[in-house]
C-alpha cells in the first residue's frame, strides 16, 4: 500500500504545473527550464507574428515577460486581454510557451491571474505613494 501511494504521489508531483506572475518570474521565484504557467495581460502593441511563430509580452502591470510561441493562437487571444501560457523559462528570462490559453468571455480571467494582477497593481500603487 505504501509503495502504491508513493507511485501515485510521484506521478501527481511530476504532473503538477505551478502558476507564476511576471513579477514573481523577475524575482527569481519561477524555475528555469521547468514547465510552469505564467499569466497576466497581453501588453498592447507587443504582439509580433512571423508565420506561425508569435511573440508577445505578458504583464502584471509591474513587470513584463516576453513569450514566444509556435502555433495557432486561440481565437479569443487579444492584446490588452488576459492570458495564461504554459512552457519553460530560459536563463535569459525568455518564456517558450507550449500552450497559450485565452479568456472565454469578456468577464473571465483565470482566478490566479486576476489575483496576481490585483496584487501587482496594489504593490505598484504602494510604491507610488512612498516618498
Amino acid at each position: 500500500l505504501a509503495v502504491a501511494a508513493a507511485f501515485v504521489l510521484n506521478a501527481f508531483q511530476s504532473n503538477l504545473v505551478f502558476f507564476f506572475t511576471p513579477s514573481q518570474v523577475m524575482k527569481g521565484e519561477a524555475p528555469v527550464n521547468k514547465t510552469f504557467r505564467i499569466g497576466g495581460m497581453v501588453k498592447t502593441g507587443s504582439l509580433q507574428r512571423d508565420g506561425t511563430e508569435v511573440s508577445f509580452v505578458v504583464t502584471d502591470t509591474a513587470q513584463d515577460i516576453t513569450v514566444r510561441y509556435t502555433g495557432l493562437l486561440p481565437d479569443l487571444f487579444q492584446e490588452g486581454k488576459g492570458v495564461v501560457a504554459q512552457g519553460k523559462l530560459s536563463e535569459n528570462k525568455l518564456f517558450a510557451a507550449s500552450e497559450v490559453l485565452a479568456k472565454h468571455d469578456e468577464n473571465y480571467m483565470p482566478p490566479e491571474a486576476q489575483h496576481a494582477l490585483d496584487k501587482a497593481t496594489a504593490g505598484r500603487a504602494a510604491q507610488t505613494v512612498k516618498p
